[in-house]
C-alpha cells in the first residue's frame, strides 16, 4: 500500500491549505486514516484521524476547530483542510493508514499505523 501526500506550501498566518493523500489501495479497507506532523528534533505528533466510513473523527487539541479531516472513498483520498494557520503549525505532515480496529488511544499513536506516506511540508510564516 502506498500513500502520497501533497498540498503543502509556504503560507502566511491566518491562511488556509488543503492537504491530500492518495492511497493506492481502497481506503474503505482501512479502519482508520490519520494525519500526523513532525518538526525537526521532535517525534511525530497526532493531528487528526478519521475512522470507518468517515463518521468518527478525533483531533488534537491544538488543531480543534481549525482543521477538518475527511476521506473520499470513491477517490481513495484522505484530506486535511487547515484554516487559520499559525506559525506553530509549521511541520512536515504525514498521512497514515491502519487496517485493524483500534480504540481511541490506539489510533492517535503513530506506532500503531501500518502504512505511511512521505509527507508534505507546511510552513507558516509572515
Amino acid at each position: 500500500v502506498q500513500l502520497q501526500a501533497s498540498g503543502g506550501g509556504l503560507v502566511q498566518p491566518g491562511d488556509s491549505l488543503r492537504l491530500s493523500c492518495v492511497v493506492s489501495d481502497r481506503t474503505a479497507r482501512m479502519y482508520a486514516m490519520g494525519w500526523f506532523r513532525r518538526t525537526p528534533g521532535k517525534d511525530r505528533e497526532f493531528v487528526a484521524v478519521v475512522r470507518g466510513s468517515g463518521d468518527g473523527t478525533l483531533y488534537a487539541d491544538s488543531v480543534q476547530d481549525r482543521f477538518t479531516i475527511s476521506r473520499d472513498k470513491t477517490k481513495n483520498t484522505l484530506y486535511l483542510q487547515m484554516t487559520n494557520l499559525r506559525p506553530q503549525d509549521t511541520a512536515r505532515y504525514f498521512c497514515a493508514a491502519r487496517v485493524r480496529f483500534g480504540e481511541d488511544e490506539d489510533i492517535v499513536t503513530p506506532r500503531n499505523y501500518d502504512y505511511w506516506g512521505r509527507g508534505t511540508q507546511v510552513t507558516v510564516s509572515s
